[in-house]
Parts: C-alpha cells; structure tokens; sequence
C-alpha cells in the first residue's frame, strides 16, 4: 500500500507541475481548437508510456548507471524543446484561426507533437526512471509494474484534457489570441529555457 501511495502523490505532482508539456498543449488548444488540444494531451500521455516501457526493460536501469547514455538522451530531448521554443517565439503573430476550416496542424501533427514533446522530455525520463528505480522493487510483480505506468499515463492524459478543455474555451481563447504575440514568446521562451536548462544540468 505505501509503494502504491508514494507512485500516486510522486505522479500527480510530477503531472501538474509546470513544464513543455503543458506549454506545448495550452498554445494547441487557444490556437486550434478543443480538439487539437485534446490530441496533443493524448499524445503526451502516450509519450510517457515510451518511458514506462524502456524502465520495465531494464533500460531505466542502464540510463541510471552510464552518464554517457543519459547525457545523450538528455541532450537530444533538450535540444527538441529549444527547438519547439524558437519555432513558438518566431510564430506568426497575425495567425487568424478559423475553426471551421481545416486547422493549420492536423490532427496526426497534434499527436505528434504532444507524443514527441513528452517522448523526448528529459523532465519525463528523470520522473519515470527516478519513480521505478526508486519505488518499485524486486518483490514487485509485473503486471503491477505495468498498472503503475499506465497511471502515469492515464493521469497525465486526465490532467491535459482539462487543460486543453479550459484553454480551448470560446471565450478565454478570443481573448488569448488577441495576445497571441506576447502568449507566443511568452511560451517560446519557457520551453527555450527548460531546454537550456536541462541541458546544462548536471
């Protein structure tokens, strides 16, 4: 019961604490809508389950032992966030968006983009490694190593559908577009510094 609490509150204040993932699906869905919103939540919460299924591997393992293998991960999932960042900073600021037309990032592009965002998240990596490696034990079955990562999942995909669901909102997202320049390098910025940072990280 304690591993299980401890995997519970370890996820949920990994999930709602501020990140790319949560920049990338607010500007999805003030820009194109509810749906696109959700796709990318749906994308991010398959991006956490390429972790869950590395660490069940035992490469989890190997990432924690050789600084080689994880600087590079590390450096790779770094380099995709400054590159998401400086793509954001440099959007067009005069972006109309037409929700009735078809949406300038199609519905695979909205997984992708979520799926890729959290697949190459070094924030992600550290949060799974850390809670398998740490929490879970040699005692602890397979099919209960499994239902962790599906939490983690599934927790993920619950926290950024409401996100997408609150920023997508008619209302807010008229008034977010009208501060689309500012939101854009507002956004950009965080996700070029969680990117610098991370990477700099030793």
């Amino acid at each position: 019961m304690t591993e299980i609490i401890a995997v519970a509150v370890i996820t949920v204040l990994a999930v709602i604490s501020p990140g790319a993932d949560f920049a990338m699906v607010v500007r999805n869905s003030y820009l194109y809508g509810r749906t696109t919103g959700l796709l990318a939540a749906t994308g991010v919460a398959a991006g956490v389950l390429v972790h869950v299924t590395y660490t069940m591997l035992g490469v989890g393992l190997l990432i924690a032992s050789s600084t080689a293998l994880f600087t590079a991960i590390k450096l790779a999932g770094a380099a995709y966030l400054v590159y998401i960042g400086v793509r954001t900073f440099f959007a067009r600021n005069d972006l109309v968006v037409d929700l009735e037309s078809e949406p300038a990032l199609t519905r695979l592009g909205a997984l992708r983009t979520g799926f890729l965002t959290n697949a190459l998240n070094p924030k992600t990596t550290l949060f799974v490694v850390s809670t398998f490696t740490q929490v879970v034990g040699e005692d602890t079955g397979l099919w209960q190593q499994a239902g962790y990562g599906l939490f983690m999942s599934a927790a993920h995909l619950g926290w950024f559908a409401l996100v997408a669901l609150f920023f997508s909102h008619e209302q807010l997202r008229t008034a977010m577009l009208r501060w689309q320049k500012v939101l854009n390098r507002g956004i950009g910025s965080v996700l070029i510094g969680l990117g610098v940072t991370l990477g700099l990280a030793r």
